[in-house]
């Protein structure tokens, strides 16, 4: 089978990363397009050995790429195409169409209840998703949370199909060894208490309640912000205006699989911190919150569909956290209080082991390609 996934963009956001970690475990010949322009991730995926094109797209109204896509698509002789994101899954699924190609599977990784990819949601915006989502074979929905958001949307239920993301259980497996020299190299005392903050630098991701949490905190406690984006000078200013700028430290974007790049990667940095805190109100799966319990952290979060669709024991370290500072705050100063506890992944973790959900959209890939479409499929605990 030779498969070709469409997405936007291709920096180190939490969709990307999980596109380079899935075709890593994929038996299926990939290649890649990105709409835009490559990125870091686009570098990893080519050090993986996977064919990567972009097309330059100028905007969302670059309507100059859809002929590009078509000729790609149809050179290339793909059986089936992949699209993610919103843009690349309008694109893509038109393009697709063009080329003759009807196998088309679109991955939904960010739908919210209130918006998409940190963007308000509009009757335009579900229209033309609606519009999109009938030239495909099949939606992926990343949490059963999401595919019961795509129904109330207005998508046929038996076109949706549960995959959740997958992570890499060995890569981020705590290393002792690891938290000393991550410590060391970020210049983290060894007794501080560290709080972590992983996701984009955005507005909808509510890094600002950790940083008024953490003003409330003793002086031992920092806070460790990783991730990129256009909030992180609004985000330093407000940590000068509570006065802990100097225990609020920034690593900009890390990559989740090593890629060359100088400086810890993201489960280095998950070893150095002491809880992971999740204070976005709204997310599709919630990536971050189950990479941490994988590097055995305890977590506080505000929205994690990811757990919330398993049994409570099946993650005993996570304790869901209402959205303001206040919350919060009390939340940490009582992991603070209760100390280190093992190091270790637990059965949430474990659920989302990546080779599970390979296996899970080779599944849709073979009902896409055959004449079923596939049945939904909730998540269960292992």
């Amino acid at each position: 089978m030779k498969a070709l996934h469409v997405i936007t963009g291709l920096g180190v956001g939490g969709a990307e990363q999980q596109l380079r970690l899935m075709l890593r475990h994929l038996p299926v010949r990939c290649e890649v397009v990105t709409l835009t322009g490559p990125g870091p991730v686009a570098d990893g995926l080519r050090a993986d050995g996977v064919p990567v094109a972009h097309l330059g797209m100028a905007g969302n109204r670059d309507l100059s790429v859809l002929p590009r896509l078509a000729r790609i698509i149809r050179r290339g002789r793909y059986d089936l195409v992949h699209t993610h994101l919103y843009r690349a899954c309008l694109y893509g699924r038109i393009a697709a169409r063009m080329a003759g190609v009807r196998a088309v599977v679109a991955t939904e990784h960010s739908l919210g209840d209130t918006q998409m990819e940190g963007r308000p949601l509009t009757a335009g915006v579900r229209g033309l998703y609606l519009l999109g989502e009938r030239l495909g074979r099949s939606t992926v929905a990343v949490s059963a949370t999401v595919a019961d958001r795509l129904v109330r949307w207005g998508v046929a239920a038996p076109r949706i199909a549960v995959v959740p993301n997958g992570i890499d259980l060995a890569r981020l497996r705590f290393d002792p060894v690891a938290r000393l020299r991550t410590r060391a190299g970020l210049g983290l005392p060894d007794d501080a208490f560290v709080i972590g903050g992983i996701g984009r630098l955005a507005p909808a991701k509510r890094f600002d309640v950790l940083i008024h949490a953490l003003a409330r905190l003793p002086g031992d406690c920092r806070l460790l912000l990783v991730g990129g984006g256009a909030e992180e000078c609004a985000l330093r200013r407000t940590a000068r205006e509570a006065g802990v700028a100097d225990r609020v430290l920034f690593t900009g974007e890390r990559p989740y699989v090593p890629d060359g790049s100088p400086g810890p990667d993201l489960p280095a940095l998950a070893a150095a911190m002491d809880v992971l805190a999740a204070p976005s109100p709204e997310e599709a799966f919630g990536l971050a919150v189950v990479e941490a319990l994988a590097a055995g952290l305890p977590v506080r979060y505000a929205s994690c569909p990811a757990l919330e669709d398993l049994p409570p024991e099946a993650a005993p370290g996570a304790l869901r956290v209402p959205c303001y500072a206040g919350a919060f705050a009390r939340a940490l100063a009582e992991v603070r209080k209760a100390g280190p506890g093992p190091r270790t992944a637990c059965a949430a973790a474990r659920h989302y082991d990546i080779t599970s959900s390979a296996a899970r959209l080779m599944d849709v890939y073979t009902a896409a390609l055959g004449s079923q479409v596939p049945t939904r499929q909730r998540v269960s605990p292992s």
